[in-house]
Parts: C-alpha cells; structure tokens; sequence
C-alpha cells in the first residue's frame, strides 16, 4: 500500500479531492493531514473523510523535528502540498528527496514566489492582462516555486474575466488533474 500525506493551510478542497479520488483504492491511500492552521477547514475535511488530521506551529515545524518525526513515523512514499503556505524545511526534504510536490494556481515561473498565492495570484494574472494561465503541478525544493515541474495545464483569460473568474477556472483544472498527477506519480 503506498501511502500519501497531504498538507494544507486552508478550506482543504484539493486535500478532500485527493482523499476522495484515493478512497477505494485498494494500492494508495491518504493516511494524514497535517495544517500549520488550528482553525483551516480542512481538519474538518479530514474529520468528515475519517483521516488523521493534526495541526502543528511554527516552532514544531522549523525548529525542531516535531514534524519530521511525524512524518518518519507514517513513513510517505508521497508528500502532497495542497495550498500550503509555508516554506517547506530542508531537513524534511533531505529525509523526502523527490517525494515532496505542490501545486500552485499559475503557470511557473509566473507568479511564483513568497507571497503568490491564491487570491494574490489570481489578481496579478488580470491585472497583467494575461491571454492564459493554469495550473502547475512541481516538485518542492527549498525555494518557492523552484522546483522542477511535473505537469501544467492551461485554461484561457477573456478581457472580460474577473480574478474570481480566474479562480473558478484554476479550481476546475486543478479537481481535473491534481488526482490524476499524483496517482500517476505515486504509481509511476
């Protein structure tokens, strides 16, 4: 059985897609889910879909192996970010080499870095006038949006759309591929 652990900082819609896709899989599982936010949605998410679920701060993160020896203790063939905010610690990627992804709603290396997320990218996209943007699914190293891409899919931005436009877009492609990617990644 291989085993994926998913972490997430906010309302957990791509955590619950891949808990879901996973599900009744009888070969991969989502075995945990790990937010650095006590009051993020997708604990109750993980609660509703029966998979562990814990919250952890910045000194359990950075600062000591709290989390490392967490995630030692479940032993992930995949670690997912989905909408994690925080700059992931060398120490667990030296322990995780090329097991760690993320995705981010643009197409890097536009709109990548400290600060480009969400709403925030969404927002820079229209206001550049961009003619498209998507989704890109990459490996994590220890810089923001650095690492190397997996996989990117695009979707077009009329004159006319709006940031939230935008982000209904970035939310269909990424319930569309998101399973798909980490499925053919942790099956490869």
């Amino acid at each position: 059985m291989k085993r994926i652990v998913i972490f997430a900082s906010g309302s957990g819609t791509n955590a619950e897609n891949l808990i879901t896709f996973f599900h009744n899989r009888k070969n991969v599982s989502v075995i945990q889910v790990l937010t650095n936010n006590p009051h993020a949605k997708v604990l109750d998410r993980a609660k509703k879909l029966s998979v562990s679920a814990l919250s952890f701060n910045k000194i359990a993160f950075t600062e000591t192996n709290d989390v490392l020896n967490i995630l030692k203790a479940n032993n992930p063939d995949l670690i997912v970010l989905a909408g994690f905010l925080w700059k992931f610690p060398e120490t667990i990627l030296k322990e995780f080499p090329n097991r760690v992804i993320n995705i981010h709603p643009a197409l890097l290396p536009k709109y990548g870095g400290k600060g480009m997320y969400g709403k925030f990218v969404h927002e820079a996209v229209v206001a550049n006038k961009e003619k498209e943007t998507g989704i890109t699914i990459h490996y994590v190293n220890e810089n923001y949006d650095e690492g190397a891409i997996i996989f990117q899919a695009k979707c077009e931005v009329k004159p006319s759309d709006s940031a939230e436009d935008v982000a209904a877009k970035i939310h269909d492609l990424e319930m569309n591929h998101f399973p798909e990617v980490v499925n053919s990644l942790i099956n490869g």
